[in-house]
């Protein structure tokens, strides 16, 4: 059997938000019942080039479908200037656990933006007022699109207030949405009053200093030591969700006031894996302000590759190689 080579568009092609969503909540319902191999993610500092490569490799077991994959990913902040190149090139290896085949060699980046638009949504969908209609967006770069596509599957948002230094960016995203959402620029504080906020900036000085009484807040920007978008106030008053313990406390949202005691694990109400698995409680009436920690997880890359992959084989999309001899 070859592999299926697929690139950008392809990806794009084959993947049903609705059904990505479905698929990274199975794959977290199978982490709650210990059905999800995962290693921590590794890395590869590169100083000399201004970068770093790192190893993200999982396998699921959701019921009704497995899989297997590892994406390797790096973050080279100086590749456009210097190279003409993107700082993130992600690729994933997408394969068979009974054979060990290659079944599918995959743009990691565009998954990577699909699964972590379908991560806030299932997030969303457990710790968002059931009536929420409004979507705040501290940012407005393409991590942005995937969080609205996503967080509007799960929520019936009428309203989008984008914030970003960047007109062109909010002009782009206008563009994009503005038929289908009542789309308008708002400050940082009027976007994160909605009834649902994203925050997909890099910075690490926190910009969100305070949100609406029952926001559901997605943190999703900070994916490395020292980066923090949301003040402690916040995530004080907070019911506060994360993806992963040992990730967030190292370079998630929390991993600023963690390392300075402001926060600790009597802070934090559950993993989302327990929440979704029915061991930990979601939004609850009284709850007020819940915030999801988000730093990614290599079990998000496989759903969503799994997804993908079954979707381009149907519709046969992607090109077919032979990756692999038939020798030995």
């Amino acid at each position: 059997m070859e592999t299926l080579l697929l690139d950008p568009s392809d990806v794009t092609e084959s993947a049903s938000m609705g059904r990505v969503i479905d698929a990274v909540e199975g794959a977290f319902a199978a982490d709650a019942r210990g059905d999800t191999e995962m290693p921590a993610k590794s890395y590869i500092d590169l100083p000399q080039h201004d970068g770093d490569f790192r190893s993200m490799p999982a396998y699921i077991d959701a019921g009704d479908w497995e899989a297997a994959g590892v994406k390797w990913v790096n973050s080279h902040p100086e590749n456009p200037s210097r190279h003409d190149l993107p700082t993130v090139i992600g690729t994933m290896v997408y394969s068979d656990p009974v054979t060990a085949l290659p079944l599918a060699l995959l743009d990691g980046t565009t998954l990577t933006r699909l699964r972590t638009g379908a991560a806030a949504a299932v997030a969303t969908r457990h710790l968002a007022r059931v009536d929420a209609t409004s979507l705040g967006l501290v940012g407005a770069g393409v991590q942005s699109y995937s969080q609205l596509e996503g967080v509007a599957q799960v929520r019936d948002i009428e309203t989008v207030v984008v914030a970003d230094r960047d007109a062109a960016a909010i002009a782009a995203f206008r563009e994009r949405y503005g038929g289908a959402y009542e789309v308008r620029e708002g400050t940082v504080d009027e976007a994160a009053a909605c009834d649902v906020v994203s925050t997909t900036t890099p910075v690490r000085e926190p910009i969100v200093t305070s949100v609406g009484e029952d926001t559901h807040l997605n943190a999703m920007g900070a994916d490395a030591e020292g980066k923090h978008e949301v003040a402690d106030s916040v995530l004080e008053q907070a019911t506060l969700v994360i993806d992963d313990y040992d990730q967030c406390t190292h370079s998630g949202e929390i991993n600023v006031p963690w390392a300075e005691g402001v926060l600790d694990g009597e802070d934090i109400h559950a993993e989302l894996a327990e929440v979704v698995g029915g061991g930990a409680a979601g939004r609850e009436a009284d709850d007020g302000v819940t915030v999801f920690d988000s730093t990614g997880l290599a079990i998000q890359d496989v759903a969503a590759a799994h997804v993908v992959y079954e979707q381009a084989r149907e519709d046969g999309v992607g090109t077919d190689f032979a990756l692999v001899g038939t020798d030995g």
